[in-house]
């Protein structure tokens, strides 16, 4: 139990850290497009509409 508290974990905290910088970092090398947010659909029904600010709704949508 001593070798896993002093050899094995701290190793697999330093993985793990590794890992996540590794996962982090590799947004640098994507293409400029990859980088943004997804796109939000442009569906215009009851889901779509409900998000939308009062300015943004197109007339006749609220009563």
């Amino acid at each position: 139990m001593n070798f896993f508290r002093q050899q094995i974990a701290p190793l697999l905290v330093v993985l793990v850290f590794g890992i996540a910088l590794v996962a982090v970092s590799a947004r640098i090398f994507l293409p400029d497009d990859m980088l943004a947010p997804a796109p939000i659909s442009e569906e215009v029904g009851a889901d779509a509409v409900s998000g939308l600010v009062p300015s943004e709704v197109p007339h006749g949508l609220l009563g």
